[in-house]
């Protein structure tokens, strides 16, 4: 299913838009929604990276927050510098003891 979306853009943006479409030819439509979809799987891993940095949720959570799989967020966050917030506690309970 699809929703419509009516969004204004800048001049620029649309010459952007337009541009990749004769490109790929491609309706502008799809180049939109392409280029969206990317924009927001980016923004929604920015965001779960932040969360888990200021230890706001757990690597776990945050994988799922960006619906990615948990090792892409390992890396990525080892890629951006964040510590990983893992205490002995942590291991002993994932593995049961």
């Amino acid at each position: 299913m699809t929703t419509p979306i009516i969004a204004r853009v800048e001049d620029s943006l649309a010459r952007d838009i337009e541009f990749f479409s004769r490109e790929e030819k491609l309706d502008k439509s799809a180049v939109v929604r392409r280029l969206l979809s990317k924009a927001v799987r980016q923004e929604k891993i920015d965001l779960a990276l932040k969360r888990y940095g200021e230890e706001e949720i757990s690597l776990a959570r945050a994988a799922e927050t960006a619906e990615i799989p948990l090792a892409e967020m390992l890396a990525l966050a080892a890629k951006k510098k964040i510590s990983l917030h893992y205490t002995q506690d942590d291991l002993l309970r994932d593995f049961g003891a």
